[in-house]
């Protein structure tokens, strides 16, 4: 308790203490050890690492480089011996085997089954000497009649050549043109449900004329010579045209009937009056009619018949390069009659 009349006596507090400044950082002390000199020529080596580092890929570059181009012709070659390859017979010619040449589809000049490609298959079936025997492998509905007859007569040239016997296996269908061919062969053997005949001529169109004078529509043809637009669509057929076309379908039948006649001789029922008259009949039906002479496929054939059980192709098939040759002339030729059409008209 504080007295009245005397100050307080009561000491204060000390005054604070000021804190101390920091001192600067110390300057970093001398490096006292000395760096060793690069030795002398150091400038050198390093050029000739980097020299022969380069002249190494250049030499790897070379070498792959090197490897593609032989990758590259390599595969051209196979490329082109794949387009060309037409498969020839993989058999020994002396080697006794049976000798097919397959007739498949239309027979035409622009298909596999042309006189072209059936020629060059039977010449070559009849050379070889281990062939036993030749068979025309045939699945074909017809076709044109002069492609059939240049591979008829040259078939019976071949035959009495070489000696060799020669026969028409039917698969599906052996019917027109395609018999017209078969006839040549010795024999012919059958499937019992195989369609055989058709010994006919045909000539197909369509007439217009009716359409065109109910539209409205007036044909304009310009022709040199009077018979010029003979079987034109959009013109009227006259009865003197009409004769005049069915005296050539007759007289290409006659021929027709008489290659038949000459390669199945007395084998034919000759009372039969519809046989030439464009029917056809079944496999079974044929050999009844004289038109086949038995059942049989292919592989009854060459063992039973031939006596040969190994069968060697010699069908000559259209290879890659000829199909794109095709397209492509076709395509060129197409392109050129568009660019015809579209060039402006001469004034």
């Amino acid at each position: 308790m504080t007295e009245p009349g005397f100050p307080d006596q009561t000491p204060s507090a000390p005054p604070p203490t000021p804190s101390p400044t920091p001192l600067p950082p110390a300057p970093p002390a001398p490096i006292t050890g000395s760096v060793a000199a690069p030795s002398p020529g150091w400038e050198r080596g390093t050029m000739e690492k980097l020299l022969f580092a380069t002249l190494e890929e250049q030499r790897a570059q070379r070498r792959w480089r090197t490897f593609t181009r032989m990758a590259w012709l390599a595969f051209f070659i196979f490329l082109i011996w794949t387009l060309t390859y037409r498969g020839a017979p993989s058999s020994d010619k002396l080697t006794p085997h049976t000798a097919v040449v397959e007739i498949r589809g239309e027979i035409g000049p622009d298909t596999e089954a042309s006189a072209e490609f059936i020629i060059a298959a039977a010449k070559a079936a009849f050379e070889d000497e281990g062939a036993q025997g030749v068979v025309l492998l045939i699945n074909s509905p017809g076709g044109s009649p002069v492609q059939a007859g240049i591979v008829n007569d040259e078939l019976k040239r071949l035959k009495a050549r070489y000696k060799k016997p020669l026969y028409a296996v039917v698969e599906e269908s052996c019917a027109s043109a395609a018999y017209y061919i078969a006839a040549s062969a010795d024999k012919i053997y059958v499937d019992k449900a195989s369609i055989v005949g058709s010994i006919g001529v045909l000539m197909e169109g369509f007439g217009f004329t009716g359409l065109m004078e109910k539209l409205g529509v007036e044909r304009r043809l310009l022709t040199a010579g009077e018979n010029k637009g003979f079987l034109d669509p959009f013109s009227p057929q006259t009865d003197r045209h009409r004769e005049h076309a069915q005296q050539m379908l007759n007289q290409i039948h006659n021929q027709f009937i008489a290659v038949v006649k000459t390669g199945r001789g007395n084998r034919l029922k000759a009372d039969m009056p519809e046989l030439f008259s464009g029917l056809f009949w079944t496999g079974q039906q044929a050999v009844e009619l004289g038109l086949a002479d038995q059942l049989g496929n292919l592989d009854f054939v060459a063992r039973e018949v031939i006596k040969a059980e190994e069968l060697v192709d010699y069908t000559r098939r259209e290879n890659v390069a000829e199909k794109l040759a095709k397209r492509f002339g076709a395509a060129i030729g197409e392109g050129a009659i568009r660019a015809l059409r579209a060039a402006p008209p001469l004034r």
